[in-house]
């Protein structure tokens, strides 16, 4: 089976001819690199290792071999037999058509008889029992391309009924690295005051709410279904049931703000109605465990640091004939096919039974694996691990097929279709934005040109090029205009991925700007990993994108008049005015979005540090505040951009965003705090301010100095500022408390 990282497609079973014995390969005119090279039937190139030769197909009577990434490295651009019978392969490179390479018959596989090359070439049916995996189903449904920073898992919390009882037991065979805590939990009743472990020991908890407990033994008496309000009293006293075991299982996170996923109900794989004509109505188990998935996640979205996982959704993806026990089991036991429930042939039978996983497959490693990997990505999402901030795109062959000076002239006439890939690329793009995620355009095209042709292409009419908030379409080098879009949404090259679908051009952009992640080489693949990857996931909703590219446009234009920027005019003229909230408890609404904002911020950060959750609860419940400011001017409304932690006299740290920076509300902010700071400590106490300077926080290191801290000795390689009792912190004329 392919192994490739990249490639999805189904390489056809050919001719033994060629999956049969071994070849020679090297270049055309030298000496072979191996005479020992298999075409496996897999679709594997085996007996020979290089990342460009790692999978082979056919595909339209040609040989293609790929790399590792699964793009075409050689296809075969004549195919004969030599002198002495040997079948042999002409190969050539899709970007260096000077290049050649031959794959040639070894003597022993030509003995045999042998068709004619073309015959060779020619696809045959092949059975579905050979066919090849490709992608994992962990790594389907959650993508590792935009992965950069591995995490640690040190310990997780498993509290449930008999779906968490399998996941202690295997997943702790299978990651024996992290250390997996149990607590049963079958019915409704108080968990033990104190946990396992420490709470800071736990990454997280694993909550999975017995199905039997919320919907009750009722439901086994099927023909109760037909009596009148039987199910209006089944779903009401769910909900109850639900609200009760929430009661109980959240104590942690309420008490510790832990952080918590919650799985979802598993709903059977058919309807269980008692006529066809009552399938998905009301009385149909499969409608009655949706509306309590609805309700849960309501109820879970109702909870700080509380996130719920769609363990129905992966059983789904897999397939559920391979998973639930309802072929066997009553319907709300809700759980897994493969556990150590059977009497596995004990009782004396008259007939023997067979394994129950003969009779029906089941996919016990590769559930589990997901359900793993889901609670990883879950985890990488909340942390905002590698979060993407913006996605570039460029056009040809990346946002339709094809070029746009070569297929859509109105000459050439079929133009490429739209449907497939690019359809789902355009949807896309919305969905991104819809998270906060920024998308820009770049590409070596004329702008006029795509502008007039644009209608036209994008057909229908999914996006325009309004949708975007930076386009450079010019002959600029692209590693240039990428970097000025960097620079214009004010991002770190590691916060952009760029998608494109030239090779080349890809390599160049990894050697120059060796930070950005680079797809695209293949559609199929792009869709799935933009939309389903951790680091494109947000934990909360942010501000609507037409917002942000109103914050964005001002300032983009300012930067190309930067003198009128740094004058007091100009800053004058902006009317600009900022409001502050002060926030004591982890409770109160502002903080969800002060902590996304905080873990975002990396150049305006004056010690670099992310929080999470139980941190930042942690800080507040021992005598921390953090004064978040807001602002607006002429331009916009930007909303809340920035925030600083203060504890006692100090200022722990301070963090904005870019898309205020010029305009001083910085430091109006921080007399602000030093406001505060002084009303909470009357006796004149001097204030103590930190900056630990990290590779991109050089936005923020003359913060303190601007509004009259003056510099001490450092201590452990942080700088360190005071403002004495007697000194009165500096405050821009042209900013006002709104």
């Amino acid at each position: 089976m392919i192994k490739t990282k990249n490639f999805q497609g189904q390489p056809n079973s050919i001719s033994p001819s060629l999956t049969n014995g071994t070849w020679s390969f090297g270049p055309e005119d030298g000496s072979s690199f191996t005479e020992s090279l298999i075409l496996s039937p897999s679709g594997k190139i085996e007996g020979y290792s290089h990342p460009n030769e790692r999978s082979w197909r056919i595909e339209k009577y040609r040989l293609l071999i790929l790399k590792e990434d699964g793009n075409v490295m050689w296809y075969s651009v004549e195919t004969f037999k030599d002198e002495r019978g040997l079948l042999t392969f002409l190969l050539g490179h899709p970007n260096h058509p000077e290049t050649r390479f031959i794959l040639k018959q070894n003597e022993a596989q030509s003995n045999a008889a042998q068709p004619d090359a073309q015959t060779a070439l020619t696809p045959v049916e092949q059975s579905p029992s050979s066919l090849p995996e490709g992608i994992s189903d962990a790594e389907f449904l959650f993508p590792s391309d935009l992965e950069i920073t591995s995490v640690k898992i040190k310990k997780i919390l498993l509290v449930g009924s008999s779906l968490a009882a399998l996941y202690h037991e295997q997943l702790q065979e299978r990651h024996p690295e992290i250390k997996f805590d149990y607590i049963p939990y079958d019915f409704i009743n108080p968990l033990p005051e104190s946990l396992p472990s420490a709470v800071s020991d736990y990454n997280f908890q694993y909550l999975q709410l017995p199905l039997r407990s919320v919907l009750s033994d009722r439901i086994i008496w099927g023909f109760r279904f037909n009596e009148t309000d039987f199910t209006d009293s089944i779903l009401q006293d769910a909900y109850n049931a639900i609200d009760a075991l929430l009661a109980a299982t959240m104590l942690y996170n309420e008490q510790h703000g832990l952080l918590t996923f919650v799985s979802n109900f598993l709903v059977p794989q058919m309807n269980t109605a008692s006529s066809m004509h009552d399938c998905g109505g009301n009385n149909d188990l499969t409608i009655i465990i949706q509306k309590l998935n609805s309700y849960l996640s309501r109820k879970i979205s109702s909870y700080k640091n509380a996130y719920i996982l769609n363990t129905d959704g992966v059983a789904s993806s897999l397939g559920k004939r391979y998973i639930l026990d309802d072929i066997v089991y009553f319907y709300s036991h809700g759980s897994a096919l493969y556990q150590d429930w059977d009497d596995f042939g004990l009782i004396p039978r008259n007939q023997s039974i067979s394994p129950v996983e003969s009779i029906y497959p089941i996919k016990k490693e590769a559930f589990l694996d997901t359900i793993f990997r889901q609670m990883l990505t879950a985890y990488r999402t909340t942390q905002k691990i590698d979060h993407v901030k913006a996605v570039i795109f460029d056009l040809d062959n990346t946002l339709w097929r094809g070029k746009v000076v070569e297929q859509y002239q109105p000459e050439a006439q079929p133009w490429p279709r739209r449907d497939g890939w690019p359809l789902g690329i355009w949807e896309a793009i919305h969905y991104l934005r819809a998270r906060g995620i920024l998308v820009a355009l770049c590409s070596n095209n004329d702008y006029d040109n795509v502008k007039a042709r644009w209608s036209d292409i994008v057909a229908p009419h999914f996006i325009s090029l309004d949708d975007f908030s930076v386009v450079k379409i010019n002959r600029a080098p692209k590693e240039q205009n990428i970097a000025e879009i960097c620079s214009e949404l004010n991002l770190a090259e590691k916060e952009v991925i760029f998608v494109g679908d030239n090779s080349e051009k890809r390599d160049t952009l990894t050697s120059t700007l060796p930070d950005i992640r680079i797809i695209g080489g293949n559609p199929y693949l792009t869709r799935r990993i933009l939309l389903w990857s951790a680091e494109t996931q947000i934990p909360y909703k942010v501000d609507q994108p037409d917002k942000q590219k109103e914050i964005i446009r001002p300032h983009a234009h300012s930067e190309k008049n930067p003198t009128i920027v740094e004058s007091s005019p100009f800053l004058a003229s902006l009317s600009c005015e900022v409001s502050f909230t002060l926030i004591l408890s982890a409770n109160q609404p502002e903080c969800h979005h002060v902590l996304e904002l905080t873990n975002n911020t990396h150049q305006f950060n004056t010690n670099g540090q992310n929080w999470s959750f139980d941190s930042l609860s942690n800080f507040l419940n021992d005598g921390g505040k953090i004064l978040a400011f807001s602002t607006k001017d002429k331009f916009a409304d930007y909303g809340l951009v920035g925030a600083l932690y203060l504890k006692g006299s100090a200022i722990i740290q301070c963090i904005m965003r870019n898309s205020v920076l010029g305009m001083n509300v910085e430091e109006f902010s921080v007399a602000e705090a030093v406001k505060l700071i002084r009303h909470n400590h009357p006796d004149n106490t001097n204030i103590h301010a930190t900056i630990k300077e990290t590779p991109d926080n050089t936005a923020c290191r003359g913060i303190y100095l601007r509004t009259g801290f003056h510099e001490i000795e450092p201590q452990e390689g942080v700088r360190q500022f005071i403002l004495e009792s007697t000194t009165t912190p500096k405050l821009p004329s042209h900013v006002r408390t709104a």
